[in-house]
């Protein structure tokens, strides 16, 4: 059976957490798509952790990682990752790598750089892990992939031709050094004694793993309004956030994709620039921001903070549509507890008119947030392990927004460990 773990709005939403503690039940977790530019925080036994290639079951010792072929692989960034969790008492995970992978150069990082430093104040936001260059020259043709390592010769031509192409540009548009093809021959050396042991036709597997009916995880980064086609474009990542590419990233077939579990926060949250309609400021952000997540609101790459709004049912219920769920999970609840109450954004007003459909950019830009406010409950509800035990306040909250949004929330995290979790049964 496979299941997707997804995020409903702009990542951030705790993805990291529903992963680790589904992977207990998994035997497979499959990253099918993005690189290492975003991270997804975990508290487990083991400490805190922030991962960005690995996939977030890594921790169990029955489980295998496979690196899927939609992913933008930094080799040394994960194997790097690997030691980092193994020099603090994780046993050594498994790892399989897909030999259709393609690989971030470290011109990559340079270009994405360069890139948003030209582009001053109208800069996307970039974390500068290489990711747009990088799809850039997947879909031009010019990428790198896994497979391509073991043919010395036909490397040797390749680097020749980037550089003339990546040359012109670093010399006319951004004034920097030139590359050289032995130095990218060099580089590509290096990965491929990395990588070797690890390579795989890992979609050959994962339909052996299918016939044998195996449990496999799919772990998406972002969320569905990062999505180049259906988010906020173009402050979107460069790779398809949803859960429909996991089939494509992963090389299996659709039909297999069995549940969609898209996880939503019980506020909004955003690391980057765009659109961002039930944003927060001053004050009323910071305390929001310093209270939430575990040990605050910052990126896990980038250690920004993140930039803060109150739950949107209209951006919730479009990026869980766009997903195909069929689960919801609600993540860090127990956050708003200090609140007296609690607003929530059920409409966006455009050109005098409110909707509670999610508009293309242009319209979103004009955006201004519908709110109702909703009484909080005023204590901390950590240690609750039962629904019907929550305060009633608490439970009403969970019901609206399942009403407004439309999709069963089957899963609240109500703290940061893995077993911070409540099950709504019959949902």
């Amino acid at each position: 059976m496979v299941n997707a773990i997804v995020g409903a709005n702009w990542g951030d939403e705790g993805k990291g957490k529903i992963t680790d503690m589904m992977a207990r039940e998994a035997d497979i977790i499959v990253r099918f798509q993005g690189g290492a530019n975003a991270g997804h925080t975990i508290v487990n036994d083991y400490g805190k952790f922030a991962l960005h290639t690995l996939p977030s079951g890594v921790f169990y010792d029955h489980t295998t990682s496979i690196i899927g072929n939609g992913v933008a692989l930094n080799i040394p960034v994960l194997f790097e990752e690997v030691q980092s969790i193994v020099d603090r008492g994780v046993p050594k995970p498994k790892i399989l790598v897909s030999d259709r992978a393609q690989i971030v150069m470290s011109y990559h990082i340079l270009f994405d750089q360069y890139e948003e430093e030209r582009l001053g104040g109208k800069s996307f936001g970039s974390t500068k892990s290489g990711i747009a260059p990088f799809y850039s020259d997947k879909y031009a043709k010019i990428g790198f992939q896994v497979s391509e390592l073991f043919d010395e010769e036909a490397l040797k031509e390749k680097t020749e031709r980037i550089c003339e192409t990546k040359n012109i540009l670093l010399e006319h548009l951004y004034h920097k050094p030139l590359l050289k093809p032995e130095d990218l021959q060099k580089e590509l050396k290096e990965y491929r004694e990395m990588v070797e042991p690890y390579v795989r036709d890992t979609s050959a597997y994962l339909w052996e793993a299918i016939k044998a009916g195996k449990n496999i995880l799919l772990e998406g980064q972002l969320g569905s309004l990062k999505d180049p086609d259906h988010g906020i474009y173009p402050m979107v990542t460069s790779s398809s956030t949803l859960a429909a590419y996991g089939a494509i990233g992963a090389g299996v077939p659709p039909y297999e994709i069995k549940k969609i579990i898209t996880v939503c926060k019980a506020y909004s949250s955003a690391v980057g620039a765009g659109a961002f309609v039930s944003e927060i400021f001053g004050e009323e952000a910071d305390e929001l921001r310093r209270r939430g997540g575990d040990g605050g609101e910052y990126g896990a790459t980038t250690g920004r903070p993140r930039r803060m709004g109150w739950f949107d049912v209209v951006a919730s219920k479009y990026g869980c549509r766009i997903q195909g769920t069929t689960d919801v999970a609600f993540t860090v609840l127990d956050v708003l507890g200090y609140l007296d109450e609690i607003p929530v954004c059920t409409g966006y007003e455009i050109d005098g008119e409110v909707t509670t459909e999610f508009p293309a950019t242009v319209k979103l830009e004009k955006a201004k947030p519908v709110l109702e406010v909703l009484p909080g409950w005023k204590c901390d509800i950590r240690g609750i392990r039962k629904y019907e035990e929550l305060p009633d306040n608490c439970r009403k909250y969970i019901e609206f927004v399942e009403e407004k949004i439309g999709f069963p929330i089957t899963m609240i995290s109500n703290g940061p460990g893995r077993d911070d979790i409540i099950y709504r049964n019959g949902k």
